[in-house]
């Protein structure tokens, strides 16, 4: 995996277990009885883990529709460059 899609798989990680640990913290600073406490707590991390089960799919879509993306710039440009006729298509 290059630097620049480990940042990016960083950056987003932290941001979800910042959220994460927001939504908790509130929760538990939250007035409500510790059983509803505990609910919403469960129910919150069902929610998380459907989700995360979404997240290398949607990943993966957007490094495809990015691959399809750099490749038809590279053929545009290569075409302007040189001409149609040296186009890898």
């Amino acid at each position: 995996m290059s630097d620049g899609n480990r940042g990016s798989l960083e950056l987003v990680l932290a941001f979800l277990l910042g959220a994460a640990a927001g939504a908790t913290v509130a929760l538990l600073t939250a007035p409500q009885s510790g059983r509803e406490s505990r609910q919403r707590l469960k129910d919150l991390a069902r929610d998380a883990a459907g989700e995360a089960g979404r997240l290398p799919g949607m990943v993966g879509d957007a490094y495809g529709r990015a691959a399809r993306a750099a490749r038809e710039a590279f053929v545009q440009a290569l075409e302007e460059a040189v001409g149609p006729e040296a186009s890898p298509r």
